[in-house]
């Protein structure tokens, strides 16, 4: 096998820096010392960032690694997650402080809550949870809008040691039962509704119909808790009195009194299923004492962490990013943070932007997707409004293109904010490579090295790690606090997914490739489901999208392969234009934009990545957490039928796509 066949193409150049402010340099709460301090003694690293949090027990034994892969950490240490993340708060006099300022998608729909009164509201729901019959070891399932009712849910139900399955409020109601037959949800905790762009959704019915489909499965939910959010009818079939029980009714009236349980380190916390509705579903579980030392650790030191900071996550409780980044990391380091439940454009485009100015907003951590389509629009929206108080950004679900990077900075930041672009999964739980806004000069679209104390290369077809320039398989070489532990019910899967490829070496790999560049710093480059075979060169899609996303009339892209009789695989490209360009009259997709992109390609990749193809469209096939489809784009690249759309946010889209296609071949 070549070279080219067993790593993947280094193409793409970036030669901006941008350094750390130096005055949040001077004051950073993690410097470069970090480094060598963490790589001198892991362990002895990690039992220190354990001291963030309060054990009821001490542990005996930081990392017991003599069954690899299944780690235990902080073996013999006891604590309790929502102690740590609300009562100790109080308990220490800070009480007081808001915990989270909510902000509903209905103008003027706003609440904030104190840590002292989300230590109530956490203890009533424990004590009606338990009412319902849910105890230690039982599992239930959340699914819920962006309401400060899920983040209670899920703090009370680590309060009694019950973990809790948060299913995403998009997903339909097969995907709920699946994932309600695999962990056997006692309890589901849901609401009538919640707003989504001016209108109510339903949610209840979807419950409704899982709940049924789960019997069919061979389980049965015993009991139903309903937030009541929108008010909206629930139908004549739409409630149960035998299983529904409202939460005014249950949580309301139940004892602000709740003594909080310690529980074994490695006590199950909660189960978060992968994204898909196909197939059987993969549970990731993650345990409750080195998951929330990850989760506090990297919130603290990534987001450079200070006391008087309000912290804004865009994402949802339904994703990991919203378990750790917004539930477990935030509220475990004390912080004031925005809970938003709607979109980002309604009722109109400037919201976030309002709520930054609104709130005080210093930290804002939100996905690139969100980024580019604010470039679409333009900067007028965000220039109308003051942005000041922002002193650090973040970015995390996908790898970031330097043009989204510099324009978030740019436009955002004011050119006075690091970038922290994060890499983490699902089944890391936490941050794994970041740069430290006090330390590294950022690189757009660079996650840059791993943060102290966790260990990852990139390696070859047989494990060997590569060289600088060159790219392969992104491996974490070392278990760090916050990894996942199995795949619930399924060890063997467990294995056979993340540990297999790499078995020699005892590597994690999750399917991601990378590069590193000349410097040795790391390039996400996207699943390596997503790269082609292009006359036995191995191209990222990523590097590609972003050379194309570099050019000023283009706000989004998506690069697939598809299959070519002369290449093997050809680059298929489709691409949003800016606003600013179809008010230019570039709308059309015709020869001159498609030749203009096609030659800009060229000349900041090489010939070997300029697209046979290039299709301008009005939208991209998308999930509802911002992942592009690129299967079904490949499907139309390929001309072939399209295929399951059930999990797209919006399955029109590729009604637009196929109507809308306006031959912009460029073959040369």
């Amino acid at each position: 096998m070549s070279n080219t066949d067993q790593t993947l193409a280094n193409l793409l150049q970036e030669d901006r820096r941008f350094e750390p402010p130096a005055e949040l340099a001077a004051h950073a709460n993690l410097t470069a010392e970090a480094y060598d301090r963490a790589a001198a003694d892991r362990e002895g690293f990690w039992a220190a960032q354990a001291e963030r949090i309060t054990w009821a027990e001490p542990f005996t034994q930081v990392l017991d690694w003599s069954n690899p892969p299944f780690a235990k950490w902080y073996v013999g240490g006891k604590l309790n997650a929502a102690y740590n993340c609300v009562d100790r708060h109080v308990e220490a006099g800070r009480g007081d402080k808001v915990a989270i300022h909510f902000v509903g998608e209905p103008v003027g729909d706003t609440r904030s809550i104190t840590y002292a009164e989300l230590q109530d509201l956490v203890s009533q729901a424990a004590n009606a949870l338990t009412d319902l019959g849910v105890e230690a070891g039982d599992r239930v399932a959340i699914y819920m809008p962006m309401i400060p009712e899920a983040v209670v849910t899920m703090l009370a139900c680590a309060r009694i040691g019950a973990p809790h399955t948060v299913v995403f409020g998009g997903f339909s109601s097969d995907a709920l039962a699946s994932r309600l037959e695999d962990c056997q949800a006692k309890v589901v905790v849901t609401a009538d509704g919640g707003y989504r762009r001016g209108a109510a959704s339903a949610l209840k019915p979807a419950v409704d119909e899982a709940r049924t489909k789960a019997e069919t499965l061979g389980h049965t939910v015993e009991k139903v808790l309903v937030v009541r959010r929108t008010g909206q009818d629930l139908g004549e079939n739409g409630w149960d009195d035998a299983v529904d029980v409202w939460w005014h009714d249950a949580v309301d009236s139940a004892s602000t009194q709740h003594t909080p349980e310690a529980f074994d380190a490695e006590h199950p916390l909660y189960v978060m299923y992968t994204s898909g509705t196909t197939g059987k579903p993969k549970g990731i579980l993650h345990t409750t004492g080195g998951y929330l030392v990850g989760c506090s650790y990297t919130h603290w030191a990534v987001f450079d962490l200070k006391d008087d900071d309000v912290y804004w996550c865009t994402a949802d409780i339904g994703w990991v990013t919203g378990h750790s980044y917004i539930v477990y990391g935030p509220l475990a380091n004390g912080v004031t943070q925005v809970l938003y439940e709607g979109t980002p454009d309604s009722p109109e485009r400037g919201r976030w932007w309002d709520v930054i100015e609104q709130h005080g907003v210093t930290i804002f951590y939100t996905a690139p997707t969100a980024i580019r389509s604010f470039m679409k629009q333009g900067r007028e929206i965000p220039d109308a409004r003051d942005l000041s108080s922002l002193r650090l950004l973040g970015s995390v679900g996908e790898p970031i293109n330097p043009e989204a990077y510099v324009w978030y900075r740019h436009v955002i930041g004011g050119d006075r904010t690091p970038v922290v672009d994060t890499w983490w999964q699902t089944e890391t739980g936490s941050i794994m490579i970041s740069p430290l806004p006090g330390v590294t000069a950022g690189k757009p679209g660079s996650a840059m090295i791993p943060i102290p104390g966790v260990a990852a290369d990139v390696v070859d077809e047989e494990g060997t790690p590569v060289p600088n320039g060159s790219g392969g398989y992104l491996v974490l070489t070392e278990p760090w606090p916050s990894m996942l532990r199995t795949i619930w019910g399924d060890d063997e899967r467990f294995k056979e997914t993340y540990w297999a490829r790499f078995a020699k070496q005892g590597y994690y790999f999750a399917g991601d490739g990378a590069k590193k560049d000349s410097d040795g710093d790391l390039w996400v480059l996207g699943r390596v489901d997503d790269v082609m075979n292009v006359s036995g060169h191995r191209l990222s899609t990523t590097e590609i999208e972003s050379a194309l996303v570099s050019h000023p009339k283009v706000a989004e892209a998506a690069v697939v392969g598809a299959k070519d009789e002369d290449t093997g695989q050809a680059v298929c490209a489709f691409v949003i234009l800016r606003e600013s360009a179809l008010d230019s009259g570039a709308s059309d997709g015709g020869d001159d934009i498609v030749a203009e992109l096609r030659k800009h390609v060229r000349k900041e990749i090489g010939p070997i990545a300029t697209p046979r193809q290039i299709m301008v469209v009005p939208e991209l096939p998308k999930t509802r957490s911002g992942k592009i489809m690129r299967r079904l784009l490949r499907d139309v690249a390929e001309n072939r039928e399209i295929g399951d759309v059930t999990t797209l946010a919006d399955s029109s889209v590729m009604d637009l796509i196929s109507s809308g296609l306006s031959g912009g071949k460029g073959d040369e």
